[in-house]
């Protein structure tokens, strides 16, 4: 009788908490974007290349984050914008004009290794996104198209100045 009374009265706290953490709401609105400033505006790209990108990059790595139902409710909200706020500090496509050369080449070396090594997209949001993953074909596409963007010759000419 008594474990009764105790998990009843943990499930109301929790209940109460689940509620009260609702009060606490995330900040959806996107920064402004520069659409000059767009990776996808300053390299050209073929159809099908930019589609993989838009589907499966610039929902955490750009300035045009979709927030769906789901990020209504805390603390999943929470989760979602923390990793949309990391994935835009380290690569933001919004943002890709400001980048200087040598940046723009260390983001395009990080964007193959990422892919092929199967840690971009994230598993996590793959999970609910099924359409944003890559297959092995899409995966070999981009890595050939970030790696003939690559300007090498930036870097080594950067580090002498």
């Amino acid at each position: 009788m008594r474990k009764q009374l105790t998990v009843k009265k943990i499930s109301i706290a929790l209940l109460i908490l689940f509620l009260v953490i609702q009060l606490f709401r995330i900040d959806k609105q996107n920064p402004p974007v520069v659409a000059e400033k767009d990776f996808l505006a300053l390299n050209t790209a073929s159809a099908e290349v930019q589609n993989i990108i838009k589907a499966s990059c610039y929902d955490c790595h750009s300035n045009t984050s979709v927030y769906p139902w789901y990020t209504n409710v805390a603390p999943v909200s929470w989760w979602i914008k923390h990793h949309i706020k990391e994935g835009r500090k380290h690569l933001n496509f919004s943002e890709w004009g400001n980048y200087t050369a040598k940046k723009a080449d260390h983001k395009l070396e990080e964007c193959v290794e990422m892919i092929q090594e199967g840690e971009m997209p994230m598993s996590s949001y793959t999970l609910i996104h099924r359409e944003t993953k890559l297959s092995e074909e899409e995966s070999l596409m981009l890595v050939n198209w970030f790696s003939s963007l690559r300007k090498p010759e930036v870097e080594k000419s950067d580090d002498q100045d």
